[in-house]
């Protein structure tokens, strides 16, 4: 019995973790169509429910402390609680992500740089958050590769919308009349865009270290974490 009570902790576990995951992904998904339809309650929805995340975060940490202190594990079950401790810590991060794009929508002023395709950058994370958090709960170490290497073609559109940005800024013309606010108020969204990519670019990160923590927990394999 007490060993069949060990495996249902595991497993009621790791489905926690996917539940976390599913609210970190719902919250991040608001934000970007709060920023897309200039949605300030969706906004405000997204900060608000930062408290809920961080909860869920607290409550696994405390569980994966309990599993190890209390069962010792080993082998596999060892890999599966440290990694799944790893996993939830990068959640909570992305969680934080998503409240700084709700904030960046709350702060916005203008339309600005309609070259730079943020909903793209965004959906690639959230594609590649649900991925890594499919593998984790499949147990794919082949799709954690596919995740890392994903990682490249996101750091090649951030970057080349942070240069579209800083492009256009300096093609900016300045009118020599313009008040010292509006010049304030330019500087403050495109610093606020250049953060906007900023952030996407480390969910994609948050993703990676997902996808770098399952493997081990899969195959023992240390690869994608360094």
């Amino acid at each position: 019995m007490p060993r069949e009570s060990y495996q249902a902790q595991l497993a009621a576990m790791q489905e926690d973790v996917l539940y976390m995951s599913e609210v970190v992904i719902d919250r991040l998904r608001l934000a970007l169509e709060a920023m897309a339809q200039k949605d300030e309650d969706a906004a405000t929805e997204v900060i608000d429910g930062d408290d809920e995340v961080n909860d869920l975060y607290l409550e696994l940490e405390q569980d994966c402390i309990d599993l190890l202190a209390l069962q010792q594990p080993v082998a596999g079950d060892l890999r599966l609680i440290a990694s799944s401790f790893k996993i939830i810590t990068d959640l909570e991060r992305v969680g934080d992500l998503a409240v700084n794009l709700g904030e960046h929508t709350l702060d916005s002023r203008h339309d600005m740089f309609p070259e730079v395709d943020i909903h793209a950058i965004g959906d690639l994370t959230v594609e590649m958050l649900e991925d890594a958090m499919a593998a984790y709960e499949a147990r794919d170490d082949e799709a954690c590769y596919d995740i890392a290497a994903r990682d490249d073609e996101l750091d090649r559109l951030c970057e080349r919308a942070s240069q579209t940005v800083v492009r256009d800024l300096i093609e900016t013309e300045l009118d020599a009349d313009d008040s010292e606010e509006e010049v304030e108020a330019l500087m403050q969204d495109v610093s606020r865009m250049l953060l906007t990519v900023r952030d996407l670019e480390r969910v994609g990160d948050h993703a990676v270290n997902i996808a770098a923590r399952t493997l081990y927990m899969v195959e023992n394999d240390e690869e994608l974490i360094y």
